[in-house]
């Protein structure tokens, strides 16, 4: 009970948790524009894996995207069938774009280059912002979605934008690394709702995976024989971290007070 004595004479304010979810954001916006501006590698479109068959240029790559509409329409499914018990509008956003990201990404791979990269950024800001939005809103209160949803979607699509006529990424890293800082503060801070918060950690930690086997694309393709590459990997790993959340809303349960 000794550590509890401090807080009985120094009360933490009523909505430090939203505050610092504010700070965190802001912070990591500020560590982004102290940098100059981060342009597109252009040998980001060289992958490891450039094998045609069927007529079907990097044909891995652009199959393996098949994964985010599978599991994307799944989760819309599954949101559906919960929506009378109040899951958040967030979640379908989420799933409506990491359905899309899967004709926006197999677009890009057929044919890669900085416009046809648009249509694979643009869900994928979509689908994190979605995610922060319905994070922040499940842990806070239900009612925030209403007002940030939009704005949020808004600024996800304006970062994609932005570097699509700028040549600037770090509006479009600010957006999709965010998320996934605030991810375990959340857990850490605000009490559960609701049960298997767990999958939400399994989810960042395949995100995680996911972007290491994008940066080991060559990598990884020679030492499996060139039987997968990276970028190829990457795919299934970032869907695997989609499923994660798919099955967390499918099985949780509203916790008891």
């Amino acid at each position: 009970m000794a550590f509890q004595e401090p807080f009985a004479i120094w009360p933490l304010p009523r909505f430090w948790r939203e505050a610092a979810l504010i700070v965190i954001s802001i912070a990591m916006l500020a560590v982004f524009l102290m940098r100059e501006a981060l342009p597109q590698n252009p040998l980001y479109h060289d992958f490891a894996d450039q094998r045609e068959l069927l007529g079907i240029p990097n044909l891995q790559d652009v199959a393996s995207n098949l994964a985010f509409l599978i599991i994307g329409i799944a989760g819309i499914v599954v949101w559906v069938r919960r929506r009378p018990e109040g899951i958040a509008i967030s979640w379908l956003v989420m799933f409506a774009a990491v359905s899309m990201v899967s004709f926006g990404s197999g677009y890009y791979h057929w044919a890669p280059d900085n416009g046809s990269l648009l249509w694979d950024r643009l869900p994928m800001t979509v689908g994190f912002m979605a995610l922060f939005v319905g994070l922040i809103s499940e842990h806070t209160s239900e009612r925030a979605e209403r007002f940030l949803l939009a704005p949020a979607l808004a600024v996800g699509i304006a970062s994609a934008l932005w570097w699509h006529f700028t040549d600037d990424l770090r509006f479009y890293f600010w957006v999709q690394y965010t998320p996934l800082v605030c991810i375990p503060f959340v857990l850490a801070v605000y009490p559960p709702r609701y049960t298997h918060r767990s999958a939400l950690l399994y989810a960042l930690g395949l995100y995680v995976l996911a972007k290491f086997a994008e940066a080991w694309d060559r990598q990884i393709f020679a030492l499996t024989a060139n039987l997968v590459s990276g970028h190829t990997l990457k795919h299934f790993l970032a869907a695997g971290a989609v499923l994660a959340i798919l099955l967390m809303l499918r099985r949780r349960e509203r916790v008891v007070p």
